[in-house]
């Protein structure tokens, strides 16, 4: 040992040279000690120890003030739109209630283990998910960066569908509402109703024409709709205001924007439940098709929501979770904000259901009187004979059961001249069968049933700010996917990085508030995000499962948890989940494939919907959003593999993080491995053999040694030195 004491100090945000092979297995739950703790390493004369002092300072990360204030964000982000405009669709396409069977098995197949495993290595490294990976395998570091892309892609058109509630929020203080009635069109000799909004629908006509100002194709531009351009620059503020202080601004609003959509969802029910046709939507919603059950495709539709629904590949979920204690039992959290998450779909459904079945009620009533009407001039002119209505008929008053009777009788007898009395035969399950989702629910469908409601301008209020809250849950979490692994690894500024944030993608948003916007909208929903994500989550269960190791895995969870999580996570990680989700991935390229790639425009002179396909550019576009969100996995792939960084290293495992970059270390072959037990100073230290797993500076780096775990790596030389001689110690 030097006949000289000398004192070493080191702060946590120098340099840190860290080996991804023992990342995690050298943590343990006692690691946040040592966060921001100092060093001192006094060599006394003539004495042979090492004595070591420590200092614990405050951790500078950010933390959730509560258990409760994460659980809704998680449950907030989790929980969106797909909830009320997705699930009741597929819920009503796929076999009424027996779809619900598949989507629960899936849930607990797919669901809830992939949603743990994100949980557990954001909530372990604490770090977003750039750092997430980096740590698990350098050479699969692209995973966070493509996860940043794919939330950035989703967010520009996110916040474009919160654009479009805002409007139909602010245009819903008025009685009556603006899209209870056609507008009229003067001339100079009449008035007459607008020809497009007669052949459609009042909601419809106001959705494409007075909302939209659509455009009859993609390419068409048609300029931008200032009226939207308002609301999603409106809509990039809020989001803007609420995450520019991270989990400390957003974490407070989780409380109403989490919250707030329950209370409107349960208020919907109750008030659906007392209107006439409710229960018939409802009886109809549930009704199990047993058949339908066995088809692939619903069994596929159903894996695609559950993946969906809770956010899994976006990194909304390992960001969140980064910011709570290492011993925080987030097994619990999974299996609750995933049963959260499907309760909430089934609250949704059967509101949507009621409300549908209320409204298809009325559109039946309609249909009869008119129908009726029809059959009382055909009795008249002859075409009918009287003789053959039977006599308690009563065409002013006609109940749905005594017009059904009329109409079979009818058609029974004018067998061969009856389909040119053009008579309806006005069933109410005919309207409940007319599939509607997305869009077409929230903003054609629920808003033409809210027109029938009493007092509808308080429900459509609490409506589209229902919707509105939804969707800022969402972009909480899409926006921290981005921000969180940003920061953690460039260590730049949060509120600067969320205002450039903000501001690139409003202004990238303004194509999706051209009169063709809602066309860009459809591109991106379909080909920015389904295969990245089903491709980001397969690679993330092969890194932990077969990459880092299911067995150190589950040695880390129970070292973190305090206790070992059930044997069924272990086969679910290792065995099932991972082919679930490649059959997945190849039924989803399947039906790409043989779906025509394209979307459907609005037609103004036939006011209807007719599919296009894409343009040569447009598909151009759909393939970029595509390639761009996977490429780079492949990209730092192969940087890391092949050594690109720094011609001088030569050993992936070994990587510098400076100020967040990641950056290769060079070797020095001649290293004394020794060195610092030695007691050396830094000057005279070679760079290590990385071959011998010591943990150390570069060479000429005024501070000392640390483990991957942040810890100072005295104990973690001595151990992986067995070989040493004796006389070195």
């Amino acid at each position: 040992m030097p006949k000289n004491s000398k004192v070493v100090k080191r702060e946590l945000d120098d340099e840190v040279i860290e080996s991804v092979k023992d990342l995690l297995s050298n943590e343990d739950s006692a690691d946040d000690a040592f966060k921001k703790s100092e060093l001192v390493v006094d060599v006394p004369e003539e004495k042979d120890t090492d004595v070591v002092e420590r200092s614990e300072v405050k951790d500078e990360r950010p933390a959730w003030n509560s258990k409760l204030q994460y659980i809704l964000a998680q449950v907030g982000f989790s929980v969106g739109l797909g909830n009320v405009w997705r699930f009741p669709y597929l819920c009503q396409k796929n076999g009424g209630g027996a779809y619900l069977l598949p989507y629960l098995i899936l849930l607990l197949v797919i669901g809830i283990p992939l949603f743990f495993l994100e949980l557990s290595v954001g909530q372990r490294i604490r770090r977003g998910s750039i750092g997430v990976w980096n740590y698990i395998s350098p050479q699969l570091g692209g995973i966070g960066f493509a996860s940043c892309v794919v939330c950035f892609f989703v967010a520009l058109y996110y916040n474009v569908i919160i654009g479009w509630s805002l409007f139909y929020f602010s245009q819903s203080f008025q009685q009556p509402l603006p899209w209870d009635q056609c507008p009229l069109v003067k001339n100079a000799s009449h008035t007459f109703v607008e020809p497009e909004c007669e052949k459609s629908s009042a909601t419809t006509y106001y959705w494409y024409r007075e909302a939209l100002n659509i455009s009859s194709s993609i390419s068409e531009s048609g300029g931008l709709n200032w009226k939207m351009t308002i609301c999603l620059l409106a809509a990039w503020v809020v989001v803007c205001l609420a995450m520019i202080k991270g989990i400390q601004s957003s974490g407070k609003i989780m409380y109403f924007s989490s919250l707030f959509p329950y209370v409107v969802l349960i208020c919907f029910l109750i008030r659906a439940l007392l209107l006439n046709g409710s229960v018939d939507g409802i009886r109809h919603m549930f009704t199990p098709e047993l058949e339908i059950m066995l088809e692939p495709k619903v069994w596929r539709e159903a894996a695609a929501q559950v993946f969906f629904a809770l956010g899994l590949g976006f990194g909304g979920v390992i960001a969140f979770s980064s910011y709570n204690k290492r011993d925080n039992n987030c097994h619990f959290d999974a299996v609750l904000v995933s049963f959260i998450n499907f309760f909430t779909s089934i609250l949704a459904t059967l509101v949507v259901f009621a409300v549908l079945g209320f409204k298809a009620n009325v559109i039946n009533e309609k249909c009869i009187a008119e129908n009726s009407e029809m059959i009382i001039k055909l009795v008249k002119m002859g075409n009918i004979s009287q003789d053959i209505i039977p006599h308690h008929i009563n065409f002013s008053a006609i109940t749905a059961e005594d017009y059904d009777l009329v109409y079979d009788i009818i058609q029974k007898v004018k067998e061969e001249e009856f389909p040119e009395l053009h008579l309806n035969a006005c069933q109410i399950e005919d309207e409940l069968n007319k599939a509607v989702q997305g869009t077409g629910l929230a903003f054609i469908a629920f808003t033409e049933a809210m027109t029938h409601f009493p007092a509808s301008p308080f429900w459509s209020v609490m409506f589209f700010l229902m919707l509105v809250n939804l969707g800022l849950g969402s972009m909480f979490g899409t926006i921290e996917g981005i921000i969180t692994p940003v920061v953690d690894t460039f260590k730049v500024r949060k509120e600067i990085l969320t205002v450039i944030c903000c501001l690139l993608a409003f202004c990238i948003g303004l194509i999706f508030v051209q009169r063709s916007g809602n066309y860009f909208v459809t591109m991106f929903d379909d080909y920015s995000a389904t295969l990245p994500l089903l491709i980001v989550v397969i690679l993330e269960n092969i890194a932990v499962s077969f990459v880092y190791g299911i067995d150190k895995f589950m040695e880390d969870l129970k070292d973190m948890l305090g206790f070992a999580p059930n044997r069924y996570y272990y086969y679910m990680w290792k065995y099932i989940s991972p082919l679930m989700l490649l059959s997945l991935l190849i039924a989803s390229i399947v039906n790409m494939g043989l779906s025509p790639p394209g979307y459907n425009a609005w037609m103004e002179d036939k006011a209807s919907e007719k599919f296009l396909s894409y343009p040569t550019w447009g598909m151009v576009i759909c393939i970029s959003l595509m390639v761009l969100a996977v490429l780079p996995i492949p990209v730092v792939f192969i940087i890391r593999r092949c050594n690109l960084i720094d011609d001088s290293s030569g050993n992936l495992a070994s990587v510098t993080y400076k100020r967040g970059r990641v950056l290769k270390e060079p070797i020095n072959l001649e290293g004394d491995d020794a060195s610092l037990i030695h007691g050396k100073i830094s000057s005279e230290m070679s760079s290590p053999n990385f071959g011998k797993n010591i943990y150390r500076k570069q060479s000429g780096s005024p501070t000392l040694d640390t483990a991957p775990n942040g810890r100072y790596g005295i104990g973690y030389l001595m151990a992986d030195m067995p070989d040493m001689p004796e006389s070195d110690l």
